[in-house]
């Protein structure tokens, strides 16, 4: 890793969003109290917000949600097998059909769409409306806070309070 690399890992690129634009509190507590309606496992969105920010390539998110799902007392052979979730033992079938609805939407899919009929219909097989709608948000969620963290970079492991310049 080169001087610069290295410097580059330990500063975040902004002030912390929340001291800039504050309004963001009131549009995260609505995203957090949206998919805290208790339609899907608090467990699944977290197995979806890891896999985006594998998707993304962003440290600062994957290191995040794999805390959140190690605090949660999941294994590190789930957390791990995340990145590799098709042919992964350790997923419900239910957990599989949402990783597959969040890979759909930041995957780009050069032969059409994104979420095909038959993702869409694996995903109806384990969920009800609400809780497919539920899943539609939690995307929703990761992706309102994905440009904070691929412009921002605020620092992998560290307090909110210690991320920030």
């Amino acid at each position: 890793m080169t001087d610069k690399t290295k410097a580059q890992t330990q500063t975040s690129r902004m002030s912390n969003p929340l001291d800039l634009v504050p309004e963001i509190a009131e549009v995260s507590a609505a995203l957090f109290k949206a998919v805290g309606n208790g339609s899907v496992p608090r467990t699944t969105f977290a197995l979806m917000h890891l896999r985006a920010g594998q998707i993304v390539g962003n440290t600062y998110l994957t290191v995040f949600h794999s805390n959140s799902l190690r605090t949660a007392g999941e294994s590190e052979e789930r957390i791990t097998a995340v990145s590799s979730w098709k042919d992964a033992p350790y997923f419900t079938d239910a957990e599989r059909a949402a990783l597959a609805l969040v890979e759909g939407v930041l995957t780009p899919n050069p032969h059409g769409e994104r979420v095909t009929d038959e993702v869409y219909a694996e995903a109806a097989k384990h969920y009800d409306a609400k809780a497919l709608a539920t899943l539609a948000v939690a995307i929703g969620q990761v992706n309102f806070f994905m440009p904070i963290a691929l412009i921002g970079r605020p620092l992998p492991g560290k307090a909110p309070a210690e991320q920030w310049t």
